[in-house]
């Protein structure tokens, strides 16, 4: 445990950040997972679901995951959605 009074604040900082990372990059999963489920299944709502996952894609890009990746799930889902 920190003794020093702003390595206590740094801790509770960290902790703060590290819970909304991953609030941000399981938000990202799921999205990309609903959207391949409703892929295979013939979903009506596909388009909302292709839409929500390019959202959350580009929420997590540079914080939670690094922009090239961003863009190559991007592209990747798009190729899958149009084909």
């Amino acid at each position: 445990m920190p003794i020093i009074k702003s390595a206590r604040k740094r801790m509770k900082v960290t902790e703060k950040k590290t819970k909304q990372n991953q609030i941000l990059k399981s938000k990202y999963k799921n999205a990309l997972k609903e959207f391949e489920e409703a892929l295979e299944t013939g979903s009506a709502d596909l388009e909302e679901l292709y839409r929500n996952a390019v959202r959350q894609i580009d929420k997590a890009s540079g914080k939670v995951i690094h922009k090239n990746k961003a863009a190559r799930l991007k592209s990747k889902i798009a190729r899958k959605f149009n084909s």
